[in-house]
């Protein structure tokens, strides 16, 4: 069956039909606004003196800031290599590696074969 999903931007202003997407940041903070080209026009006409005098920051894409937060302590990758798994303490994994005759480096990713093996063994039951 075939479908047609349409998106009809409407305009945040006054509720009338939108023509685009206006992304912009203002102290850290990013934000988008859809506008027809009437309130786009005056958005970009009410920033231009500012504008005009900023410094451009490269490397953005997109026209905004798409930072992550912070990682907290002990949220980084899991080791798996696979980023979809559970996270796993890695040095776990590579003593029982070891124990168990498989054959790991210290450091790096450790194979989906030893790391299928690992969860098989400590699967609760």
């Amino acid at each position: 069956m075939a479908q047609r999903v349409q998106v009809l931007l409407v305009d945040d202003i006054d509720g009338g039909d939108a023509a685009e997407t206006v992304t912009f940041s203002l102290d850290g903070v990013d934000y988008e606004i859809d506008l027809s080209e009437e309130h786009a026009g005056a958005l970009r006409e009410a920033l231009a003196p500012w504008v005009g005098h900023a410094r451009k920051v490269s490397g953005r894409t997109g026209g905004g800031s798409r930072r992550s937060a912070p990682r907290e302590k002990g949220q980084g990758r899991s080791g798996s290599g696979s980023g979809s798994g559970p996270a796993r303490d890695t040095g776990a994994v590579r003593t029982w590696a070891k124990e168990n005759g498989y054959t790991v480096s210290d450091r790096g990713r450790i194979s989906a074969e030893v790391v299928q093996a690992y969860d098989d063994a400590h699967a609760s039951s």
